[in-house]
């Protein structure tokens, strides 16, 4: 498979994320802390064709819950690292948002639009781990979506 002419002007950090990378936990905490539902990390740093190390996956009730949560891991993410994201996109309809990290894609789906679109299932050889807000924080899956 070749690469995106995209992918190419994308540059990334010099060091890879690891699930502890301080970016992960404020983006999983702002996400918890504005009640985001199914949570869910894809490590996709053992997949060349992705674009990113980590997707964060959470859906919302509603399209104010979506853009609460959205807006919550921007201002955090800004306040606790420092960074401001590479591109976002979804404010308008409010239905998927997605905030681009570069190394971390954060999606906020409303509960239909992410079953229609089974973004986990497009990403089915990831590892996967569910968030929730018990600690430990991430309680890992250990298992890849087939």
């Amino acid at each position: 498979m070749t690469s995106l002419p995209v992918l190419a002007t994308r540059t990334r950090s010099g060091s890879r994320l690891t699930r502890s990378s301080k970016i992960l936990k404020v983006i999983t905490k702002a996400i918890l802390d504005k009640k985001g539902e199914n949570v869910v990390s894809l490590d996709l740093r053992k997949i060349p064709e992705a674009s990113a190390d980590f997707f964060i996956i959470c859906e919302a009730s509603s399209s104010t819950q979506v853009k609460a949560i959205a807006d919550f891991v921007e201002t955090e993410v800004k306040n606790d690292c420092g960074e401001n994201p590479y591109h976002h996109e979804g404010h308008n309809a409010l239905q998927w948002v997605l905030v681009d990290y570069i190394n971390v894609v954060v999606h906020v789906f409303q509960t239909e639009t992410r079953k229609f679109y089974q973004l986990e299932e497009m990403w089915s050889d990831a590892v996967v781990d569910e968030i929730d807000d018990t600690p430990p924080t991430v309680r890992s899956v250990k298992k890849t979506l087939h």
